[in-house]
């Protein structure tokens, strides 16, 4: 069967545990390349073994963080990218969805993909889902530099905002697949209990000192300036994922779930009212 003629880009760092099973579920695209940021792990030589192209890549402080880098340096076979993170792991269902789709040009600039997330390797079938425009033609999108280098808590990545159109498609459309990544975000509690302190920090000084880029969809740039400055961030959250998205359904799990996005929102909440 023919390859899918986009190019992958997973960014990784130490991620032995993961990068397997998240190659194993690209085989049907042409190009794949682990941008990796010196692992002291397995996860170079898992990926050139799967037979991946593997880039060594190494922060230098500034703008272009790594996946800006990653446009301006790679070497590409296609103009599509598809950014998948180690942690993320691609479904049968999706892999149909975007042989389809690239049967033809696609109509869009970019397209939206679904991630749903992973609870002790369950899949959640309610409840929040996280959204990222992660597939688009690179000559159509790229990301924003924004001044959040004095803020720690990102670091080498570019922080929890999407890509944008650049100048010459501003008029482009952007577009949402129905089909799902897995998020396995949930692996560890405790270093996802760390992880999201550093990122709860990041988000609470961009939103003190406004420094947010837009988002491409405008009712999304709406609800995203409303919801951050909410004092009741936290309850709306849970609410959100546990009511209004049916997480209940799920049992513990999607109590557990939903638990979660509060604890992070209200990380957030605490460390703008420090």
């Amino acid at each position: 069967m023919n390859k899918i003629p986009v190019t992958v880009v997973i960014t990784a760092k130490n991620e032995e545990a993961r990068i397997g099973r998240c190659l194993d579920a690209l085989h049907g695209f042409d190009q794949v390349i682990v941008v990796d940021s010196n692992s002291t792990d397995k996860t170079r030589k898992i990926a050139q073994e799967w037979g991946a192209e593997v880039v060594e890549y190494t922060w230098n402080g500034q703008y272009p963080k790594k996946r800006g880098w990653c446009l301006q340096q790679l070497h590409f076979r296609h103009l599509w990218v598809f950014w998948v993170d180690a942690d993320e792991y691609v479904t049968p269902a999706l892999v149909r969805e975007l042989r389809k789709l690239f049967q033809t040009p696609p109509a869009c600039a970019g397209y939206f993909v679904r991630g749903q997330y992973l609870w002790a390797d369950r899949a959640l079938r309610h409840g929040m889902q996280n959204n990222k425009l992660c597939l688009f033609h690179r000559e159509k999108l790229e990301f924003p530099i924004i001044d959040d280098l004095d803020i720690s808590g990102m670091g080498e990545i570019e922080g929890h905002y999407q890509p944008v159109l650049k100048a010459q498609a501003c008029n482009d459309a952007i577009g949402r697949l129905k089909s799902a990544v897995l998020h396995d975000a949930y692996h560890n509690m405790e270093h996802w209990h760390a992880r999201h302190e550093h990122y709860a920090y990041w988000e609470a000084e961009m939103t003190r000192k406004k420094r947010w880029p837009t988002d491409p969809i405008k009712w999304r740039e709406a609800a995203k300036t409303q919801l951050r400055a909410a004092y009741l961030r936290p309850e709306i959250m849970f609410v959100w994922s546990y009511v209004m998205k049916r997480g209940f359904l799920d049992g513990r799990a999607g109590l557990a779930f939903a638990k979660s996005r509060y604890l992070y929102a209200k990380m957030v909440r605490d460390k703008l009212r420090a």
